[in-house]
Parts: structure tokens; sequence; C-alpha cells
């Protein structure tokens, strides 16, 4: 349940190219970057327009004028970024997204539709189609002892190699206010997790994580 065919229905990101050629999406933070690079150019010049070096921006998007767009990144169709967001590059934002006041996001894969409307941080991660963070819920990217980070499924480890890596967030997952998902947290589709949560490890599609003692299956 996570591996990139688990997790997302790839026909909703520009960044599909790059994603299916992975066996676990994490393995396309390292690319990010220069996928960006590559593909902006090529991007509709009748859809798209370059605002500066490296930032390319559809034309029906909403950008604030107090919002920081650092390159490399990709704003897509439709998409709001609002009062003071701050994209520090290597940011790929899909169609129909929203991200507010105050959000940072940096070396990200964000599908179309993500809301991250309020005060929230996501880094070395990818969210899924229709996922949605609740106001100050975090993606951390780094392990306090800043040693590599291991994605656990109960007894089974899977080593990432990498020492930034913040959640996989599956498509139409909920993840309520003020919640952190610690490095290598990885959300199945459809999970919600409850306001105030501190989780790690993988959640199943479909479940609900109340605390790390309660992790519930969806009754409708």
């Amino acid at each position: 349940m996570y591996k990139t065919k688990d997790l997302y229905d790839l026909s909703h990101t520009l960044a599909a190219p790059l994603l299916e050629k992975t066996e676990y999406p994490w393995e396309a933070l390292e690319g990010i970057k220069d996928f960006i690079l590559a593909l902006g150019p090529a991007l509709p010049r009748d859809e798209y327009d370059e605002v500066k070096p490296g930032v390319w921006v559809a034309k029906d998007a909403v950008v604030y004028p107090s919002a920081l767009l650092n390159a490399p990144c990709i704003i897509g169709h439709k998409t709001e970024v609002r009062h003071c967001a701050f994209i520090r590059g290597s940011a790929l934002v899909g169609d129909g997204a929203v991200v507010g006041n105050s959000v940072e996001i940096k070396n990200a894969i964000l599908f179309d539709g993500v809301q991250v409307p309020h005060f929230n941080y996501v880094g070395d991660s990818v969210m899924g189609y229709k996922s949605h963070m609740g106001a100050g819920s975090v993606t951390s990217n780094v392990k306090s002892d800043k040693t590599l980070v291991v994605v656990k499924d109960g007894k089974e480890e899977i080593a990432t190699g990498r020492k930034k890596f913040g959640a996989m967030v599956g498509d139409g997952v909920e993840v309520g206010c003020n919640s952190v998902l610690n490095p290598g947290t990885v959300l199945g589709p459809r999970a919600s997790v409850y306001p105030t949560s501190c989780v790690r490890g993988v959640i199943p599609a479909d479940h609900i994580f109340k605390n790390k003692n309660e992790i519930v299956p969806r009754t409708k």
C-alpha cells in the first residue's frame, strides 16, 4: 500500500512521466527539479507564462502579489497561490489547487485539486489528487537525529536512502488541523487523520488515524 501505483492516479498530474518510472513515489523526490526544468519550456505558450526564469504559471491561475515563487516551479490551471505563500523551488503544483496564506512548499509534487490553504509546510513530499491538509498541519522532512529516513509498516522497513523525506499522501486524503506527518509517513488513499495528531509509518487506505494505538477502517 505504499507503492506509487497503490497511492496515486497519475492522470491527475503533469509529473506522471516522472512518477511512472518509480516503484515507490519517494524515488521521484531526487528528480523533481530537473523534471520541472525540462517540462517548463515545453508547456504550451498560449496556456502558460514564464513569469521569470524557471517559473511557469498558467494564464488562468491566480497568484497574489505578496506570494513568492522561486525557480523552478510550475503552477497549474485555475490554481490559487494566496497571500504570502512561499514556493521555495522545485515545486510542481497541479490544476485547481490552493496554496494558501503563509504556506511554504519545497521539492514537492501537488496533484490536481490539492488544498494546502492555511499555514502549512509541504517539503520533500508528494500529495495526491484532491488531498487536503487542515490549517497548521505540516510535513516534517528531516529526522531529529539527521539519520536516513526509513518507511516502517509494522515489522517491515524500507530504507529510502534519503535524509530529507516528508510524506507520501495518497489521493483523497484528509489531514486534520495542526497535525504533524513525521519523516517517512505514508497515507493510503482516502485515509483521514484526526486533528492535532503526530503520525508516522504507513496508514492503510480507507482508514482513520485517531492515535497511534487506534487506526480504524472507515465504516462508510
